[in-house]
């Protein structure tokens, strides 16, 4: 998050000699444990907090795997054994989460601590109609694993090719591993542009995707195939509708067909399919993939007279918005000195966490904002961040705050 990025700059920037002894804060517990100052107690505080955090209940297997997989990213460096473990738990439910046809919300395959044997088991477990879901899995499977894992991932994804199932960025990941000339390579390559998915109106966004893996391989494939795929690909474009993501697929597809043809050929190919031709004709529009839209916060105003209290301007701003912004106004004035101050921002930030987190079915980035908000909690000082990630309502959204907690304190004991 570009918060996130801004908090670190400033870190960076006004360094340890800016801040000020802390000032007692007053709605915190009379009695805390000693902030970890030494690299050997800051190890330790990260272990007792990623096993306080994942000792939490999560009756939901989504959130329980995403504070798993977060938790092992933590902890590994610490406890490899222990990451190992949590890995375990976290596969398993990586996997029924896939088999059930949900959206991992976080791959424990990310962590690089799933064993290479049990990442084989896990990519042959995967129903072919799942691929589309399990994509990332898979990538992770592929990337950390590519010896033992790439022939089960080869099966999985030629199964859903089969049945018009499709995963591009993860066929590209197992084509890079099995080399772009075996002949799996080639058959899957052709097989994918041959089975475009035909749901169009929902497909706009992974155009970029698929046009990815036609630069990738296309030149490296035989020259009838790349021609058919990408006449295939173009007609395909033809029936989604109008985008940046459209255009932008569309540019690279003309253009690459016309480096692995050549002008000549490329005209030839196109004089033969009218709706490819035409659709080519588009090339050269302008494209783009819209990011998704994000409540807008000024690090650079907090840092301006960071002294001042903003409180009643907050009270105006929706609560993920208050959220965010209350946490960059506490990391401000607790650089500048104003420790009583930056607790009162702080307040703000973690009930406004709160309410979000409350209405997470409709704020899709309640996880993020409460990792933003603990981070930067968490700079402030480490120990009274973990009591206020320990008084959020939801223990999901605690062990998730905890853990945020942890890895801040994780890179200071670096």
């Amino acid at each position: 998050m570009r918060f996130r990025l801004l908090l670190t700059i400033f870190i960076a920037l006004l360094g340890s000699a800016a801040a000020q002894p802390a000032k007692r804060n007053s709605a915190a517990p009379a009695a805390k444990p000693a902030a970890p100052t030494s690299a050997g107690s800051r190890r330790q505080f990260v272990i007792d907090v990623v096993h306080s955090a994942v000792a939490l209940p999560q009756p939901d297997s989504a959130d329980r795997l995403r504070v798993l997989a977060a938790a092992t990213q933590v902890i590994a460096p610490l406890d490899s054994k222990y990451a190992r473990q949590l890995a375990r738990e976290g596969l398993q439910l990586e996997g029924e989460l896939i088999r059930s046809g949900q959206q991992p919300p976080a791959s424990i395959m990310a962590t690089g601590q799933v064993d290479c044997a049990s990442a084989a088991e896990f990519v042959a477990s995967i129903p072919a109609t799942a691929v589309a879901t399990a994509e990332q899995s898979l990538i992770g499977a592929i990337t950390a694993c590519s010896k033992q894992a790439l022939g089960p991932a080869q099966l999985t994804l030629s199964d859903a090719l089969k049945q018009n199932e499709s995963a591009p960025r993860a066929l590209l990941a197992a084509i890079d591993a099995a080399g772009v000339k075996s002949r799996w390579s080639e058959d899957a390559f052709e097989s994918q542009f041959s089975s475009l998915p035909k749901d169009y109106e929902s497909e706009l966004p992974r155009a970029p995707e698929f046009a990815a893996l036609y630069q990738q391989v296309a030149p490296a494939a035989p020259r009838d195939a790349a021609r058919k795929a990408g006449l295939e690909f173009l007609d395909w474009l033809s029936k989604l509708p109008e985008g940046g993501e459209r255009n932008l697929a569309i540019n690279a597809v003309t253009d690459t067909m016309q480096h692995v043809l050549g002008a000549d050929d490329y005209a030839d190919a196109l004089a033969g399919d009218v709706i490819a031709r035409d659709v080519a004709d588009l090339a050269g529009q302008p494209g783009e993939i819209k990011p998704a839209e994000e409540e807008s916060v000024s690090v650079l105003e907090a840092m301006t007279n960071p002294q001042e209290d903003r409180s009643e301007g907050l009270a105006a701003l929706p609560a993920s918005q208050r959220a965010r912004q209350a946490a960059a106004y506490a990391f401000a004035a607790n650089q500048a000195g104003d420790r009583k101050l930056a607790d009162r921002y702080l307040d703000t930030a973690f009930s406004s966490a709160d309410e979000t987190w409350r209405d997470r079915a409709q704020q899709k980035n309640a996880v993020a904002i409460v990792q933003e908000v603990s981070d930067a909690a968490a700079q402030v000082d480490p120990v009274a961040a973990l009591h206020r990630s320990q008084g959020l309502q939801d223990p999901t959204a605690q062990a998730v705050s905890m853990l945020s907690v942890a890895r801040v304190v994780l890179g200071q004991a670096r």
